[in-house]
This record gives C-alpha cells, structure tokens and sequence, in this order.
C-alpha cells in the first residue's frame, strides 16, 4: 500500500520518499536548550571590568576639572601681577618711590577694573571656612589675599595643611654701590606672589 510506511531499523520511509535518521544531533534553533549563554564568572568580570574603567575615567574628569579650577585661580594673580606692575608705574612716574612699599598693605582686588565674581570680601582674621569654596578672600590681619580651592584631591596642602594658598606683595630689590663704596639696597620691582609654593599632581 501507498500509505505504509515500515520501520527498518534506524531508518524511516513515508510515502513521500523523505528519510530521517534517528540518534543524529538537532540544530540548536530547534532545541535551544543546548545553546550557551554567558556564565556566573564571565559576568562577574565583565561586571569588575566595566568598574575599572569607569573608576578610572571618573579620575580623570575629577582631575580636568581641578586643573580648570587652578587655571582660572592663576589667570586672576596674573591679572593682580600686571595690576601691581602698573600700580608700581604710576607711582614712579609721580615721583612717589616712596609710597611704593605701602602697596604691601593694599587689597591687590582694589586695582582690579572689575572684580572677579568669585571676590567674597574683606575678612579679619580668615579660616578656610570663612568663605564658600572656589571664593577669594582679603585677609585684613595678615594683609593677604587668599584663595579657597573648591576642588583639591590632587592638590599638596602648606605647613597649616588647610586647601588654600595665600598671595601677598613682595619688592625686589637689588645692591647698587653709592658713593661711599658700599651696597644699597634698591627697590627695582613688586611681585604678587604666594607666601608659600604650592603644587598639585600631575
């Protein structure tokens, strides 16, 4: 009959003329348990790795951001070193040399033409809590001005340990020989400059 179909062993016939064999290995599409998927420990390294990598790239911008604080802190002293510069102009075309120490006891912001935002004020006796982080101060005691930093990790903290760094006015000067034969002592310039080096991490 057309529509017998026998059993021989491992082999089937149906009437069509299509042979299976019996015992042969499915294709995974038809029998998805024998697929493969990720293990518990191969997730768990991806899962560290992808730590690593963000930690590391966290670091990185926490650094960008110090650097862009400290020079916009060093951009401001430099606008106060040419003020001071013209300060020291003024009074030696005068004829005021003598009136050139006292810049010493000025507030270098007063020379400024416009203040930066970042200026909180005049201060007696300053701490580092004494302005908002990221703020300049005028310390009226010690006639510094001095600067909070808002983002120190990489920072290296002075003798007090504290994350901030004091400006202040200093002269120059040099020996020149007068007519007696011995030294004296010149004025020949004004810096604004820290009391202390500071330095961050590179």
């Amino acid at each position: 009959m057309k529509n017998r179909i026998e059993d021989r062993g491992s082999r089937i016939e149906s009437p069509s003329g299509i042979r299976g064999t019996q015992g042969l290995t499915r294709s995974p599409i038809l029998n998805p348990r024998s697929s493969k998927g990720f293990t518990l420990i191969e997730l768990i390294v991806v899962i560290c790795l992808v730590a690593i990598f963000a930690s590391v790239l966290l670091e990185r911008v926490l650094f960008y951001q110090e650097q862009a604080e400290k020079a916009a802190m060093e951009q401001v002293a430099s606008a106060l070193q040419s003020a001071l510069t013209m300060q020291h102009g003024r009074l030696l075309a005068r004829g005021m040399e003598s009136d050139i120490t006292t810049l010493a006891a000025d507030n270098p912001m007063s020379w400024l033409a416009k203040i930066p935002k970042n200026y909180s004020g005049e201060f007696y006796d300053v701490s580092p809590r004494s302005v908002a982080p990221g703020n300049w101060m005028f310390d009226l005691k010690t006639r510094n001005l001095v600067y909070i930093l808002d983002r120190g990790n990489f920072f290296t903290p002075g003798k007090d340990g504290h994350k901030w760094i004091h400006f202040r006015v200093n002269f120059l000067y040099e020996a020149s020989p007068d007519k007696s034969g011995k030294g004296k002592q010149e004025l020949v310039g004004t810096l604004f400059e820290p009391t202390e080096p500071y330095r961050w991490f590179d």
